[in-house]
């Protein structure tokens, strides 16, 4: 019997040979968000469950099948995070973060949903997540997708298409929903168990089935974007009118309807072909009641979330070169008096060389096998020292990704000619 523990079923490992495009990622993301004035936030993993009911929608498949729901020591129903945008509005609420303020915020780290695993889908997934809490118009909104639109630029990423629509208000959608129903009710003999289900609690959640039998009769369901109020047409109106100023290309779907229930006006989502039935890669929209909806002073907000391991599965599959993480210099020390230097030489060459990774070998080994440590390491030049070295107080310096001769020099001079040649 076979007693290796593996990870729990979509709950996978991310390795070192994995890291450079994940870090690339964060790192380009950080530098966008300080760009446009947004401030980093951490919050626990873990919820009370309430939160999520109240926020996401009893009716949503992340609430009745997805969560990983347990009750503490306490007596206390907590829930894993499924998403982050109920936990922000939750801790800008806690600590009194919303009372005539305005705020640009941003969050990542794990989230969890007991789905079925697949390409570009786990059950323990990560995300990068962005709010505004504060700001009612359109503009915001057109800044939100412009944001996402640049990263898409920042991170080399082509094959992505902007989808959006507007939900309308609470009040308009009562009007549309009964139209739905109406017209539901009609092709009741095609709709599948989910959609017989949401049917009396959430209507709209059928329009974003995606059961090949219903796509048809969803075609010709009553359109939403036909029922808005006027408040919400202008609101739309004003964000593809700022879309298409800043040459933002977009298609309006009015099927798009999203899978939380605590959307108001304006959705978004950013499609790709690249990752097969995963296709959507970023989402988004306005939930201007969900902070009042949770006990906070009504404010208006607007947020988006990226899924890490689908933006990481488009930048490998498009080849985009990342940052390695590998040390521009690895210390090759043979011998005994090499090895008793190693280690002060090379604290001396990384204060000398800030910014320049140095890797010294550890653990001994003859030339031949510490040049293959060198090679395996990634570095770009590898700094021999052997016994004669240590006698004349100089070491070697040996290009490993480029023809160019050996040379030799003082352990004085190391840090500049290793710049020239990084």
């Amino acid at each position: 019997m076979d007693k290796t523990l593996q990870p729990v079923r979509g709950m996978n490992d991310v390795l070192a040979e994995q890291m450079p495009w994940w870090q690339f990622l964060e790192a380009e993301a950080r530098a966008l968000f300080a760009a446009y004035g947004y401030q980093e936030v951490r919050l626990p993993l873990l919820e009370p469950t309430e939160l999520f009911k109240r926020s996401i929608g009893e009716f949503t498949d992340i609430v009745e099948k997805e969560m990983y729901t347990f009750t503490d020591r306490g007596g206390d129903s907590l829930t894993l995070r499924p998403e982050a945008t109920a936990g922000l509005v939750r801790a800008a609420i806690s600590n009194g973060l919303l009372h005539n303020q305005k705020h640009r915020l941003w969050t990542s780290g794990p989230m969890f949903r007991y789905e079925r695993p697949q390409k570009g889908r786990f059950r323990q997934f990560h995300q990068i997540d962005i709010e505004a809490f504060g700001y009612d118009g359109p503009d915001i909104d057109a800044e939100m997708i412009l944001m996402s639109a640049r990263l898409w630029g920042r991170l080399g990423i082509r094959r992505v298409k902007l989808q959006v629509n507007s939900l309308g208000t609470p009040e308009s959608r009562k009007d549309y929903r009964e139209l739905l129903v109406r017209y539901f009710e009609q092709h009741r003999a095609v709709l599948d168990e989910d959609s017989l289900r949401r049917l009396g609690g959430n209507p709209l959640r059928i329009l974003d089935s995606k059961n090949p039998a219903m796509q048809d009769m969803i075609a010709g369901a009553p359109m939403i974007t036909d029922h808005l109020d006027p408040e919400s047409k202008a609101h739309f109106d004003g964000l593809c009118a700022h879309l298409s100023a800043c040459g933002i290309e977009f298609t309006v779907n009015p099927r798009l309807v999203r899978g939380l229930d605590y959307y108001t006006r304006t959705v978004f989502e950013w499609t790709t072909d690249a990752l097969g039935s995963q296709d959507a890669v970023c989402s988004g929209g306005r939930y201007d009641r969900l902070i009042a909806q949770l006990g906070g002073e009504p404010t208006p907000a607007i947020g988006w979330a990226l899924g890490e391991e689908r933006i990481v599965g488009l930048l490998q599959d498009a080849g985009v070169a990342v940052p390695s993480g590998a040390p521009g210099v690895f210390l090759v020390l043979a011998g005994e008096p090499a090895m008793r230097v190693g280690l002060k030489l090379a604290e001396d060459l990384r204060e000398a060389l800030p910014g320049i990774g140095v890797q010294a070998n550890l653990g001994g080994g003859g030339i031949k096998a510490q040049m293959k440590r060198a090679d395996k390491s990634g570095a770009a030049i590898a700094v021999i020292v052997g016994d004669a070295e240590v006698e004349r107080g100089t070491a070697a310096i040996k290009s490993l990704r480029a023809e160019a001769p050996q040379q030799e020099c003082s352990w004085a001079e190391l840090p500049a000619r290793i710049r020239a040649l990084t």
